[in-house]
């Protein structure tokens, strides 16, 4: 947590520094397409979620990749060699149950992936209407403060219920997306211990193996294929942490046009702005 503490406070300090540096705050709105830019959003919401989430990633990933080191050597030695006989050829697989589980992974992993590509998009449209939710909240309260005329409080009062309604949609269709990624996570919860049990069954009615190394085996390959299948178990949250960085960085590269309009716009201060922005 300092860690993400320390991060955080040095990428927004970043962040406010170049969003304020030469006046490019006053020259955002200039450069913005279709989708507009909140920089206050993306600067508090955005990089928190941008440095606090690798610190996660790597605490589980060793997490994971030590459960896996433990449990893989369970699977070669309760699991052994497994020989099949394919059109008069004898097959013979080395740790059998060790190539089933990194096959099974895969395999599953290759699922999250097609099925949550979405995602991270849909979790920055998401974003973008919460942050206009927010302005448009601000623009109310400016009229009640008497910064905005009184005349257009219905005019502000309809703003915030249109960008309330686009919220609620975007968090619908997020909603449905991730029933899609929770189908092949959970599902995947489910079938891997069968699918041990599956694969040790020939084995056990062979009386190759106890049902004490039967439970073993199946156990240790569902912690193995958990450990393996990392990204089904936290595809949403990597989503999230995307979506927030190419926020942030979509708002550098607005800043960065700022500078480059300023510079066409007066070529006199072309020099002092480059140095700004310098590496």
């Amino acid at each position: 947590m300092t860690v993400q503490r320390k991060w955080r406070e040095w990428v927004t300090n970043h962040l406010v520094d170049y969003w304020v540096d030469n006046d490019r705050y006053a020259h955002l709105a200039l450069v913005q397409g279709d989708q507009k830019i909140i920089p206050e959003y993306r600067i508090a919401e955005d990089v928190r979620i941008a440095t606090d989430a690798p610190i996660d990633f790597a605490l589980g990933l060793v997490s994971s990749l030590l459960t896996a080191v433990i449990f893989i050597q369970v699977l070669w030695n309760v699991g052994g060699d497994a020989t099949f006989s394919l059109s008069n050829h004898r097959l013979w697989i080395p740790g059998y149950l060790v190539m089933s589980v990194i096959a099974y992974s895969g395999i599953v992993t290759t699922a999250m992936v097609l099925v949550g590509s979405p995602l991270s998009r849909v979790i920055q449209i998401k974003n973008q209407a919460e942050a206009e939710l927010i302005t448009a909240a601000h623009l109310l309260r400016d009229v009640g403060e008497g910064v905005t005329s009184k005349l257009r409080e219905p005019e502000v009062r309809r703003g915030l219920s249109q960008a309330l309604q686009n919220a609620l949609a975007q968090w619908r269709r997020l909603c449905w997306q991730l029933m899609h990624t929770t189908l092949v996570s959970h599902g995947n919860s489910l079938l891997a211990p069968i699918v041990g049990l599956v694969l040790c069954a020939p084995k056990f009615l062979a009386g190759t193996m106890t049902l004490g190394e039967l439970t073993q085996a199946a156990v240790a390959f569902t912690l193995v294929q958990g450990s393996f299948n990392w990204l089904v178990d936290n595809y949403s949250r990597v989503a999230d942490w995307v979506s927030s960085l190419e926020r942030v960085g979509r708002l550098l590269l607005s800043l960065d046009q700022v500078d480059h309009g300023i510079s066409s716009a007066h070529p006199k201060t072309a020099v002092p702005i480059r140095a700004v922005t310098r590496p």
